[in-house]
């Protein structure tokens, strides 16, 4: 289970830096949806700008295509990842 700190900053990440204006980041379940219907409802282009974030401020390296898609699959498998990737 990744860190409540970690999720909490990639929340507000999301929302401060996608245009989810309006929405609090308190209330974006952990394992909510990131893309697609009963989540956050976001887009590839989206999925794009969230790589070159996570790169940016957590400096690991998100892979591309197909790889990625586990690791947007919610804000915990994101978190997960940054923490797998920074621990090793």
């Amino acid at each position: 289970m990744p860190s409540p700190a970690l999720t909490s900053e990639i929340k507000a990440l999301l929302v401060s830096e996608l245009n989810l204006s309006g929405r609090d980041p308190a209330t974006i379940a952990d394992d909510a949806p990131l893309f697609g219907e009963g989540g956050l409802g976001l887009d590839s282009l989206d999925a794009l700008q969230i790589a070159m974030l996570v790169e940016e401020r957590f400096a690991v390296r998100v892979p591309e295509g197909d790889e990625a898609r586990p690791i947007f699959r919610s804000v915990s498998t994101l978190a997960e990842f940054i923490e797998r990737s920074k621990s090793s």
